[in-house]
This record gives structure tokens, C-alpha cells and sequence, in this order.
């Protein structure tokens, strides 16, 4: 298992916060993703097996919204 902050731009209300979420969530091998609205940062766990940081970053995209690795 793996865990990765991603810097998420383009939310700015509950509804994005959810979409988000829902988007990360619905990725095959997403254990988990907490979705921090007001720093702009999603963490995710994952199996790092199968699916990659492209694809989370992709899944967010496929959303509407930015996303880069944190840091």
C-alpha cells in the first residue's frame, strides 16, 4: 500500500470537494481519499500494484479539476 498528497486546484466549495473525492474513489485500487478543501489536498491511499500517481492525477482531471504531487 502506498500513500501520496496531491495538490488539487479548482475547488472551492463542498461540491467540489465531494467530486473530487467521488473521482478518486471511483479508481480501481483506491483504498482511501480525504479531501482537504480549504489547503487544496487530497491524500490518498492506494495499491501502488495497480494504479499509478498518472492515473489518480488523471482521475482528478477526468473531474475538472488541477492536480500535481504535493510537495
Amino acid at each position: 500500500m502506498a500513500n501520496i498528497k496531491l495538490r488539487v486546484t479548482g475547488m472551492t466549495c463542498g461540491h467540489c470537494q465531494a467530486k473530487v473525492e467521488k473521482a478518486l474513489k471511483g479508481v480501481n485500487g483506491v483504498y482511501s481519499a480525504v479531501i482537504d478543501l480549504p489547503d487544496g489536498e487530497a491524500e490518498v491511499d492506494f495499491d501502488d500494484d495497480s494504479v499509478t500517481t498518472d492515473e489518480l492525477v488523471a482521475a482528478i482531471a477526468k473531474a475538472g479539476y488541477g492536480a500535481k504531487i504535493a510537495g
